[in-house]
């Protein structure tokens, strides 16, 4: 894969997941790389948004949909997986406006693999908890939407519901911006591994922007392989007498690494993240039931990219 400006398509599935183009391996090469990860696909308005009837009043909207998702946080799990989780976006219809009147997170997440999954956070102050968490149940495939697979649903009735599933697309493109470059990587200790710190600190002179990757953050939500989590720098800090680098990622939302990836009761949540070049990291979660938050600390090696 060469590197450029572009958005190159590194993987293609069909309506059934199997590969058309490209290849998994690709795909996590690039991601491996610090690359940005957008999933095009396609489907049909009537089957899959307002597949029952009288959801809408006439059928100008009918025909095929070519939607695009910009994952701003992406997961390698065990080297070899990718995962992208939606972290800004609120549930909506396309072209029939919000989904609900109830303001909530919608943390979609699409594996490589075209499974997929989605947990809601809600912003509102109102909702109330009528279950707790610990339930799970199949749904069959609903009878309008035959291509929706099976759903694992966990929590319902509680504040956050998620759900593991396939809706089959006509069409997956995982499309990638492969044009950020590792500066720095150090171990949990801070000791170097590669590169140098002067060049982090000079592309954060220099305006540009900064990604970090950090790996084993979501390792205490139980057992899993080892998951390296990608997101973009919010602020960030240069300690120059002590030669630190501190920065403060967007948020992100931790899940229980698997192969695919998808939610489950209690082993996920969102958190706001410190990390410093000397290996220390400050972590603010919400716990998505009880919104309750929890500061904790630990050490985590990262890699430093630059665009």
């Amino acid at each position: 894969m060469t590197h450029n400006n572009h958005w190159q398509c590194a993987l293609e599935l069909d309506n059934s997941e199997s590969i058309v183009s490209g290849s998994e391996k690709q795909l996590c090469d690039a991601v491996r790389r610090g690359a940005d990860l957008r999933v095009y696909t396609e489907f049909y308005f009537e089957e899959h948004i307002a597949p029952e009837a009288g959801m809408h009043d006439n059928h100008d909207y009918d025909g095929l949909v070519r939607e695009v998702i910009d994952f701003r946080q992406t997961f390698l799990v065990a080297d070899r997986h990718v995962s992208g989780i939606t972290t800004t976006r609120q549930p909506l219809n396309p072209i029939l406006g919000f989904n609900g009147s109830q303001p909530r997170m919608s943390l979609f997440m699409y594996n490589m693999t075209g499974h997929q999954s989605c947990a809601t956070l809600p912003l509102d102050t109102h909702t109330t908890t009528v279950m707790q968490p610990g339930t799970c149940e199949v749904l069959q495939t609903p009878p309008d939407m035959p291509k929706m697979s099976e759903a694992h649903t966990f929590d319902v009735g509680t504040k956050c519901p998620s759900q593991n599933f396939i809706y089959h697309m006509e069409i997956y493109r995982f499309w990638v911006q492969d044009t950020w470059t590792e500066v720095f990587a150090h171990d949990e200790d801070g000791a170097v591994l590669s590169g140098s710190w002067d060049d982090l600190a000079d592309a954060q002179h220099s305006g540009r922007e900064i990604k970090v990757s950090i790996s084993g953050l979501c390792s205490d939500l139980g057992d899993g392989p080892l998951a390296e989590g990608f997101t973009p720098l919010g602020s960030a800090f240069i300690h120059t007498a002590k030669r630190i680098y501190e920065a403060q990622t967007q948020p992100v939302v931790r899940v229980l690494p698997v192969i695919p990836m998808g939610y489950s009761s209690g082993h996920w949540d969102v958190s706001w993240v410190i990390v410093r070049t000397d290996g220390s990291t400050s972590i603010r979660s919400l716990d998505p039931y009880t919104r309750l938050f929890r500061d904790w600390t630990g050490r985590f090696p990262c890699r430093w990219f630059v665009r």
